[in-house]
């Protein structure tokens, strides 16, 4: 398997073009290969600049998670934190884990901060919404988003080898008008759900509210996770 390491993404559509797999940390796809057989031609993006950003509202694709760190929002930075072993977050990178994964730990994240994902394509980049990214499962550049008042993040423990942990977060975001809006997602099982609200002041009315969408569906111990969370980052909001 040859593996191409481009630095420019005119370098990085040329590999596309030419029928490249793109491969992050290969954590995913390693036991794959070996049992179904190796690309001839695969491509990493850990060269690319403009996929290992780290800075202030912006996170690259290539970035491995053991890099997710301060500057990042809290909910970002935990959900990244809580992620496999020291060594796999050593490995495993923001795409992988956003596209690559079923299990996608950092999308409840990325969907409360109402990030935008950046795309590459052979002919173009483009940028797009979390939606897509998770529909085409498209070559993912990196994330960018306006950075929120507060954040918070919850994750249940598990078991080895078990079903997946509920996780949740939330985040309160300022808007233009002076008024602010909740978001919130959570993954249960395989299954992620997110909601936006407006927020006024009292998190019991925005726990009300959260409980008349499908967040009012879930098991009362999940639910439970969620009101802890909601109430913790709108009270912390209140003092931001």
């Amino acid at each position: 398997m040859l593996v191409r390491l481009p630095t420019s993404i005119s370098e990085a559509q040329e590999c596309l073009a030419e029928g490249a797999v793109p491969v992050g940390g290969a954590t995913l796809v390693w036991a794959t290969w070996q049992r179904d057989g190796f690309p001839e031609l695969a491509m990493s993006l850990r060269e690319l600049p403009a996929a290992n950003t780290v800075a202030p509202g912006t996170l690259g694709a290539a970035v491995t998670l053991s890099r997710v760190g301060e500057e990042m929002p809290e909910v970002l930075r935990r959900a990244a934190s809580t992620i496999g072993t020291g060594a796999v977050r050593r490995s495993a990178t923001v795409g992988g884990n956003v596209v690559g994964s079923t299990l996608r730990c950092l999308l409840p994240a990325a969907l409360v901060l109402d990030a935008r994902a950046t795309v590459l394509e052979a002919d173009r980049v483009y940028e797009t919404d979390l939606a897509e990214v998770v529909a085409k499962r498209p070559l993912l550049l990196g994330l960018r988003w306006r950075d929120p008042v507060v954040s918070g993040y919850h994750k249940d423990a598990a078991d080895a080898g078990g079903p997946p942990p509920f996780v949740v977060g939330a985040a309160v975001h300022a808007r233009g008008d002076g008024r602010r809006t909740l978001r919130v997602a959570a993954r249960d099982g395989y299954e992620v759900l997110s909601e936006s609200l407006p927020y006024e002041g009292d998190p019991e009315d925005a726990v009300r509210l959260l409980e008349r969408t499908d967040f009012g569906a879930l098991p009362a111990e999940a639910r439970a996770s969620v009101r802890r969370v909601v109430t913790d980052v709108l009270t912390r909001s209140a003092d931001a």
